[in-house]
């Protein structure tokens, strides 16, 4: 029993030495305390200035938030007005090509009056070299009678000359 008591008690001698040790390399681990005091205040001022950051990132945040939802609305309000545009340009290109259509109508119209114009043009001037040859013969014609009744009324001058001179003869 005393060799155990012994055994166990040089068994716990050297369990109570190792934990000492363990104990003074812990110790020697172990921060001083003026030094944790200097750690715990650093650690403090460390956390209140995560704290403002955080704080800051969060204004931060929400303001970037409100600008791209001012942004957004202001793009929205854009895009509105640019549709609204597109759709008067496009009502407006509408209105342009019915008004281009109705005046290529007038126009074609227009050509096939010209053309049919054209056509009684040339019948006009067909019928007026016909008239001109018409009128020239007739001229003609007229200038034959002109001379035929010159030389009738010279011929009833003469006429009339010898009637006088004869008729005074014959009368007496």
């Amino acid at each position: 029993q005393l060799l155990e008591a012994k055994a166990s008690l040089s068994l716990a001698q050297t369990r109570h030495a190792l934990q000492l040790q363990q104990a003074k390399a812990q110790m020697n681990n172990m921060v001083p305390k003026k030094q944790f005091e200097q750690l715990q205040i650093s650690l403090r001022e460390e956390q209140c200035k995560a704290q403002q950051l955080q704080q800051d990132l969060h204004r931060q945040a929400e303001q970037t938030c409100r600008q791209l939802v001012r942004t957004q609305e202001e793009h929205e309000s854009l895009l509105q007005t640019a549709v609204e545009q597109a759709e008067g340009l496009e009502h407006n290109l509408r209105s342009a090509e019915a008004v281009l259509a109705e005046r290529v109508a007038q126009l074609t119209e227009a050509q096939a009056q010209l053309s049919r114009n054209n056509l009684l043009i040339e019948e006009l001037r067909e019928e007026n070299r016909g008239f001109a040859m018409a009128l020239q013969a007739a001229e003609l014609k007229q200038k034959s009678t002109e001379e035929k009744n010159q030389l009738l009324e010279e011929q009833a001058s003469a006429l009339k000359q010898l009637i006088r001179t004869i008729t005074p003869v014959s009368l007496s």
